[in-house]
């Protein structure tokens, strides 16, 4: 038997430009955002759907959008936990009134039921499925939510049904991966707040499990200084909008700019006469979207040990903005350390994430550039 758990309002945040969903979800909603969690889910079952093996699981799972829904929409088989819980209506809305408590009891009723838990999510999520089982039981999350820089993670949904077919083959390895989550008020202050809550057991198939995010190392700090001026100089010799991503890279960029841009959102910017000026500073979907006519240059980073350009918290960058921007216009910018594998850029849409695939130019410093795989 295999856990189930989805969290039905993870990543509500992300195109809003709000970090996170936890405590939002009703400012989220009025900024116009909609649940991704579960068309994401039916990415991950679809996929699984095509193995053989899905016919011979039985999921344990919560009741309606815990679980239950998505499943009974595939035809898979599948036993419920009782739980209660209520709706309630937001802006026209309609949402399931859940809590972390509801994601915990869940885990905890999977134990020495299951072989393994998949859980639908971001950080907060991974944090609570490992407060409950620890390591008694290997854990899988499928990647809803805004932030995942935890190691227990699948790259994208539909990977993490071939990680769950191969585990119950005998494929997979065991490895202990941190879980680690963020003061998301302090977030969405441009404070990052980290810390680590435990060590989950995941099942690991190399290049479909992600690692941990990575800080910058101390002895990079120099080189990152050089490299962010040179870019920032070519930046104010060509003129048009810019969409400037998130992290701590692109924020010396933007300092370099002279801009009081954001650490961890996305800014638009306006070069005109050797000079930048912030358009809008932190900047929601829609933001991007209103200039996205304007043919713009999206400067962004890798996300060190997840190895993701889009897709880890700059969901702001979603398969709508980046169908109208040019494969040519995306201006990547990292020190060779984090670019420990190829690069990865997951948007939900195919056709979208396709436009990227094949190598990409990376700036790696004053005077380099080098070409990394995008999958």
């Amino acid at each position: 038997m295999i856990g189930l758990i989805v969290n039905p309002i993870a990543g509500m945040g992300g195109k809003v430009a709000l970090k996170g969903t936890d405590g939002v979800v009703e400012e989220a909603i009025r900024r116009g955002a909609r649940p991704v969690s579960p068309d994401l889910v039916r990415l991950f079952l679809r996929e699984l759907s095509h193995y053989p093996e899905a016919r011979s699981i039985t999921f344990l799972t919560g009741p309606g959008p815990l679980g239950e829904d998505y499943l009974r929409e595939f035809g898979l088989r599948f036993e419920v936990i009782p739980l209660r819980f209520h709706y309630r209506e937001v802006n026209g809305v309609r949402i399931p009134d859940t809590s972390s408590e509801h994601t915990k009891r869940l885990a905890r009723e999977m134990l020495g039921r299951v072989k393994l838990i998949i859980f639908a999510g971001g950080d907060g999520t991974a944090r609570d499925v490992v407060s409950a089982v620890g390591r008694k039981v290997p854990i899988l999350g499928i990647p809803t939510g805004v932030k995942m820089y935890s190691g227990v993670f699948a790259v994208s949904p539909e990977k993490a049904a071939e990680v769950l077919v191969r585990f119950l083959r005998g494929e997979t390895k065991l490895e202990e991966r941190e879980v680690r989550d963020i003061d998301e008020e302090a977030f969405r202050r441009d404070e990052v707040r980290a810390k680590t809550y435990g060590k989950a057991l995941v099942p690991v198939v190399e290049n479909l499990v992600q690692g941990s995010k990575e800080a910058i190392k101390a002895d990079e700090a120099g080189e990152l200084e050089a490299l962010a001026e040179a870019v920032a100089e070519e930046i104010l010799e060509s003129e048009g909008i810019y969409f400037l991503g998130s992290g701590s890279t692109i924020k010396r960029i933007k300092d370099r700019l002279g801009i009081d841009g954001t650490l961890l959102g996305v800014d638009v910017v306006e070069v005109r006469d050797g000079e930048a000026k912030l358009l809008v500073k932190d900047a929601t979907e829609k933001d991007l979207l209103r200039f996205a006519d304007r043919n713009p240059k999206v400067v962004v980073t890798v996300i060190g040990g997840a190895n993701f350009l889009f897709g880890r918290g700059n969901q702001q960058f979603s398969a709508e903005v980046l169908r109208r921007i040019p494969r040519e216009n995306v201006i990547v910018v990292a020190t060779p350390d984090k670019l420990t594998g190829p690069i990865r850029v997951y948007t939900g849409d195919r056709e979208v994430d396709g436009k990227f695939r094949g190598y990409i130019r990376v700036r790696v410093s004053p005077w380099m550039e080098k070409l990394v795989k995008v999958v």
